[in-house]
């Protein structure tokens, strides 16, 4: 069971065996690229920490899973990143059992950053109880698809609205959208170079002994409030504008139809009825 921990930007999952924490998109050290351009704001680590120590006490998690994107600086690791993520892992093994870290695009070389005890898992993602949790800058593998439900980060999921006057108001949110089992299968098979024959949904049970189940995707808000984040219900105007993540950007996720969710669970509507308030 998948629980989003209102009004947080987190989630429980909570299994016979046990209760995982999850978050996704932490940047620790997007300061540093503003203060590159001239903008200096002190370390948010600290906050961040805080933050999701006060979730650990409240909800009593084994593990806890972070959903890729650790760090902000993509191939590399700046100076500040070196101090502030060793002492807030540090930290943090201290109010929970198991920190697990699903590799993101972000985080070249994170590796000699973490402390030891820290484990981390490959970009494809893992499974737990059922559900498939990946990062969302590269297409899940095609065993993952023998999950009803997937859950990525990567998007840093965000609403505009805007009123006559001309105020603008952005505001995070959770997506949950519905998937095509059919195109899902066929798409991951023309990546893998497998030849379909005939139905894809077969094709991959041949090839994988995978049959699809996923019905859903939900895409975490980032667990750093401090982030941007292209307002989806904007109108794409640009290649360069479009919504990033390759799954999203494939006709097998229905993400107009998507429904859109504040952090406080109040339901906004579906995506296409937003497109209204993203319009300038």
């Amino acid at each position: 069971m998948i629980t989003p921990l209102t009004p947080h930007p987190a989630a429980l999952v909570k299994t016979k065996e046990s209760r995982t924490l999850v978050v996704a998109d932490l940047h620790i050290g997007w300061e540093i690229a503003l203060s590159e351009k001239g903008i200096h704001v002190p370390t948010q680590a600290l906050k961040l920490l805080e933050k999701l120590k006060n979730l650990i006490k409240t909800y009593n998690p084994d593990k806890l899973l972070i959903l890729g994107d650790v760090k902000h600086t993509v191939a590399t690791a700046e100076l500040g990143e070196w101090q502030d993520v060793p002492e807030f892992f540090n930290e943090l093994k201290k109010y929970v059992n198991e920190v697990q870290i699903i590799r993101g695009n972000h985080d070249g070389n994170l590796d000699p950053l973490l402390p030891e005890g820290i484990k981390i898992l490959p970009s494809s993602g893992v499974v737990i109880d059922g559900a498939g949790f990946f990062h969302g800058h590269r297409w899940p593998p095609p065993a993952i698809l023998k999950c009803k439900t997937l859950v990525m980060g990567h998007v840093h999921p965000v609403i505009v609205l805007r009123d006559p006057a001309g105020f603008r108001i952005t505001r995070q949110v959770w997506v949950k959208a519905k998937c095509n089992q059919n195109q899902l299968a066929e798409i991951l098979l023309q990546r893998q170079g497998i030849k379909i024959e005939g139905d894809p949904q077969k094709t991959l049970l041949k090839h994988y002994r995978v049959k699809p189940r996923t019905t859903q995707l939900f895409i975490m808000p980032s667990f750093n409030e401090f982030l941007g984040g292209k307002p989806l219900n904007e109108k794409e105007t640009t290649e360069n504008e479009k919504i990033v993540g390759p799954i999203l950007r494939a006709e097998a996720v229905d993400l107009r139809n998507a429904e859109i969710y504040l952090l406080d669970g109040t339901f906004l509507g579906y995506l296409s009825q937003l497109e209204v308030f993203g319009m300038p």
